[in-house]
């Protein structure tokens, strides 16, 4: 059972009483002060739609190497406010792919990769030019990729190779 420092400290001040005044006054200073903090810091819950999201990236990962993939990293966040959900390299093409997992529990308000937008292809580009940068090596051949993840009725995955491109001066 996992349980955090302020509930630990909670547990330790209500099976001791203290005899002294000055150390009763401190006493129930710091066991409110636990009690407040154990509510506002104890286990969170992610709101549905990140929860979904979070679920379609795992989802995506595990199709993704049982595709020929090879999961590089997850959720890369560049200074330069670059974004990108799966950096993978794939072996039978040996390209280096930054992937965006697109997750929707249905497709009645569409494909889910048209949720793609420009805005969000330039974030993805601006995490791309910073992972390129930190590898040096400008002959690295790299593709831009989106998978669709359908939750319901069962999960259902779309690979869209090449879904964008990139403008060719990465090193500026």
């Amino acid at each position: 059972m996992n349980v955090s420092l302020f509930q630990r400290t909670l547990i330790l001040f209500r099976n001791s009483e203290p005899s002294s005044g000055k150390s009763q006054r401190l006493f129930r200073r710091i066991r409110d002060f636990c009690r407040f903090w154990t509510g506002k810091l104890g286990p969170r819950s992610l709101p549905p739609p990140l929860e979904l999201g979070r679920t379609g990236e795992k989802l995506a990962s595990a199709h993704l190497r049982r595709n020929g993939f090879r999961i590089l990293y997850k959720n890369f966040r560049s200074r330069r406010g670059g974004e990108i959900d799966l950096i993978c390299r794939d072996r039978r093409e040996k390209t280096l792919v930054f992937v965006e997992v697109k997750t929707r529990s249905t497709d009645a308000f569409g494909a889910p990769h048209l949720a793609v937008t420009r805005a969000q292809q330039e974030r993805i580009i601006r995490g791309a030019k910073e992972w390129l940068r930190l590898l040096n090596d400008p002959r690295v051949s790299y593709r831009f990729d989106v998978v669709e993840v359908l939750i319901k009725p069962a999960p259902q995955f779309n690979l869209i190779r090449g879904a964008f491109q990139m403008p060719d001066d990465i090193y500026f």
